[in-house]
């Protein structure tokens, strides 16, 4: 089996690697630190490295800037680069986001899109350049300190967001600390920390670790405990007379499963659902797919088809509130099976260090004789149907299932906290599609950044379109970053759903009030404002109506993406998906403020 064998091989390699650390090396080519770095990232696909200059990391930003592969894209501020840093990431899978800032000021920027990765389980990596050892040691009033000694109080402040950190003091164990940093990062799928001191940048350290491949390759299970879990998984399934179902989430597509689950569906029959966080996780267009599940928000036919079923088998789950309708789902832990990256629980048992990714080429063979009843089981289909409403006003009712004709197999589909995460779960995506959101952490102007990211991944992946749905409020907070969008040649079409203010928050609470309203820009103005003096083509739309709409998706050369888009969409601004409205409304329950608004 591959991904056993792989795990192997990065055993060996691992082992390697401790025996090197462990031994003084002679004659081999010697390499700076900063290069030894950037080879690392290079070696596992790196192409693009986001971030700000700061005079703390122009050393080796210049080293940076001479890197035959990697690409310095320059950000317009710390938060928007590590924003850009996770879309990156989610799209070159086995591979990690890199965001560079200076000491202080810049990597506290960064922290809240470090905490987002955190959350949603994405592998960035976060470098900052600090002052020299020497400084750190004697600590004198640096511009970018806390004016009182404290030079270690960034790093205090990091360490609550990432898994692991290295902050690297001298040469001679520099680059095992730089190698456990990365191999925490896509092994774990969560952000690290490296602090690069000035004075190190160009030290020169030995390169034979170069040698030895750092592999996201998980560890083995063990062999037991793992044939033991696979045999109550199956006496489940035999007591339940294959009254069965599969619920995928965030964790499939997190911890690189897709193939290992699609596999087990294509060879058990399993019916298979998915949670919001899931979507994409498996083929949308597969037979045997039934749509979203999200608790008490479900729809019926779907609600009935998980609810009822006698045994559920989860894969990933990651159970947040806006993931699972407010902690509504009505599964009793005696019939739910969990499978996570680390763990896996039959009903009331867990067992720990057993990981899903080894474990399920060989639960699939184990079960694949139950797929004649399996696959008498009835799935709901999945399918787009376009609502008739005799106005023109654009409304999230029509605009959804209209949109979800118009993309195609492989796009890359960024959608904003709100209504574009909302709207988007009820419209079927195309075969080896991708969507990207944040639906756990929630930081709104989030998906422009991550557009940036994603969009220079696709092209490294041959995906010719990225398309980003951001809500005129988000786009507020992050708008900067069309500036390099533009600047680096990426062609995504942005749709700018214009409903006058904060939606989600106005659902939520205060409907009325004023601080859910923005400011009105000249969103058709946008791109040309930020077009680098006009060296790019660009176009901008604005559409009042079902008609207009229409009229440019069906547009060939508009569909074609030759060139960054941005399309502003009139929409009413008490108009939303349904799911949000009743989303939030539980939501707004639960926060009790006791005062209505």
């Amino acid at each position: 089996m591959t991904s056993r064998r792989d795990s192997l091989v990065a055993e060996v390699d691992r082992l390697r690697l401790e025996l090197q650390t462990l031994q003084v090396k002679t004659g081999t080519e010697n390499v700076t630190i900063g290069s030894y770095l950037l080879t690392r990232l290079a070696q596992l696909g790196v192409t693009a490295m986001f971030g700000l200059p700061g005079d703390f990391n122009l050393g080796f930003l210049d080293l940076v800037e001479d890197h035959p592969q990697i690409d310095w894209v320059g950000n317009c501020n710390e938060l928007n680069a590590a924003y850009a840093a996770d879309g990156y990431a989610r799209i070159k899978e086995g591979s990690l986001g890199v965001v560079t800032t200076t000491f202080g000021v810049g990597e506290l920027s960064a922290i809240n899109g470090i905490a987002g990765a955190f959350s949603e389980m994405v592998p960035v990596l976060h470098i900052a350049g600090v002052p020299s050892t020497l400084q750190q040691k004697t600590r004198p009033l640096l511009h970018h300190t806390l004016g009182d000694g404290r030079f270690d109080a960034y790093q205090k402040a990091a360490s609550l967001f990432v898994i692991h950190q290295a902050h690297l003091t001298n040469k001679s164990d520099a680059a095992s600390q730089i190698d456990s940093a990365i191999t925490e990062c896509i092994t774990k799928a969560r952000p690290v920390y490296i602090t690069l001191p000035t004075d190190l940048v160009y030290q020169e350290i030995s390169s034979e670790r170069l040698l030895i491949p750092l592999s996201p390759a998980p560890p083995l299970n063990d062999p037991q405990t793992e044939d033991f879990v696979i045999d109550q998984i199956h006496k489940l399934v035999e007591e339940a007379k294959g009254d069965a179902i599969v619920l995928v989430d965030a964790c499939v597509i997190r911890h690189g499963v897709r193939k290992e689950v699609a596999a087990l569906l294509e060879e058990t029959g399993f019916p298979v659902y998915a949670a919001p966080m899931g979507k994409t996780a498996v083929d949308e267009n597969y037979n045997r797919y039934g749509g979203i599940y999200v608790g008490t928000l479900t729809h019926n036919t779907i609600k009935e088809k998980v609810e009822n079923a006698k045994l559920i088998l989860s894969i990933g789950s990651l159970a947040s509130d806006f993931n699972t309708g407010n902690f509504s789902y009505n599964i009793p832990t005696q019939r739910r099976i969990e499978l996570h990256s680390n763990y896996i629980q039959v009903q009331y048992a867990r067992f720990d260090d057993i990981g899903m990714k080894h474990l399920l080429p060989k639960l699939t063979q184990r079960l694949q004789h139950f797929r004649s009843t399996l696959e008498k089981i009835e799935v709901p289909p999945f399918i787009n149907k376009l609502p008739e409403e005799d106005n023109t006003i654009i409304s999230h009712l029509w605009f959804w299932p209209r949109v979800g004709f118009f993309f195609k197999p492989k796009d890359i589909i960024v959608t904003e906290t709100g209504t574009a995460n909302f709207g988007i779960l009820d419209v079927p995506l195309p075969a080896d599609s991708v969507l990207l959101s944040q639906i756990l952490w929630g930081s709104i102007g989030w998906s422009v950044g991550s557009c940036l990211g994603a969009a220079l991944a696709a092209r490294d992946v041959g995906r010719d379109r990225v398309i980003l749905f951001v809500g005129d409020g988000s786009i507020q907070l992050t708008v900067q970053e069309l500036s390099p969008m533009i600047r680096k040649g990426l062609k995504p079409i942005i749709f700018v759903l214009n409903n006058k203010g904060y939606s989600i928050e106005r659902y939520i609470h205060g409907k009325h009030r004023k601080y859910n309203d923005i400011a009105d820009w000249k969103w058709s103005s946008l791109l040309e404002a930020l077009n680098d003096g006009g060296k790019h083509e660009t176009e901008s739309f604005t559409v009042n109506s079902k008609h207009e709409l229409d009229n440019l998706l069906n547009n060939p050369s508009f569909a074609a993406a030759s060139k960054i888009q941005l399309v502003e969409v009139i929409m009413e601004p008490l108009d939303a998906p349904q799911s949000l409205e009743r989303q939030a409304e539980l939501t707004g329950n639960g926060n009790a403020y006791g005062a209505k608004s």
